[in-house]
């Protein structure tokens, strides 16, 4: 326990009398201040989306996005059945780099924010994708805001991507892949 002098009523000066102040009250008293200050997880609605990708030689086909918001960073991952790493090749766990563009309107105008991470399990050919979870690393999103799908026209290139996957070990390639469609249904973070 602390000792705090107390002022004497009659001269004003401190006195020999203590107050003794529970150490259990000033742990409260932090522990509710750090609450207070924490930031708090935002739900998106919905949580998982699905969209129609092309990746040419790893495939094309439905993709389901899962969006994740913390309070502190939002995340989407990528898994889909339909792309896969195609035979003869494979990717070591945390050697893909994967960045998602999306459409994001907010307050009626219209930009796009990037999702970007190096996060994958080991996959071999034939292995279905999963990529992510990918942050949020260019732009920003706030309460209400809404993504989307940026959808463009096939083929894919260099220049014309809506996702891009990048594997570095033990198959080095670059496959840049068009959104063919919107999501079934838009974030809203």
């Amino acid at each position: 326990m602390s000792i705090i002098p107390v002022p004497s009523p009659t001269t004003g000066t401190p006195s020999r009398r203590h107050v003794r102040v529970p150490l259990v009250l000033a742990a409260a008293c932090s522990a509710a201040a750090a609450l207070a200050l924490a930031p708090t997880a935002h739900a998106v609605t919905p949580l998982t989306a699905t969209a129609t990708y092309d990746c040419g030689a790893w495939g094309s086909g439905l993709a389901t996005l899962t969006a994740a918001d913390s309070g502190t960073s939002k995340s989407i991952k990528i898994t889909s059945t339909a792309i896969t790493m195609p035979p003869g090749t494979s990717a070591d766990p945390n050697s893909i780099t994967t960045t998602l563009k999306l459409t994001k309107t907010s307050g009626g105008a219209t930009s796009q924010v990037q999702f970007s991470g190096k996060t994958n399990p080991g996959m071999s050919g034939g292995s279905p994708i999963t990529l992510g979870p990918l942050k949020l690393t260019s732009g920003t999103l706030a309460a209400g805001d809404r993504t989307d799908s940026v959808v463009l026209s096939a083929p894919p290139s260099a220049a014309n991507w809506s996702l891009q996957i990048v594997a570095s070990s033990p198959t080095s390639a670059t496959v840049p892949c068009v959104a063919t469609s919107a999501q079934s249904t838009a974030f809203t973070w």
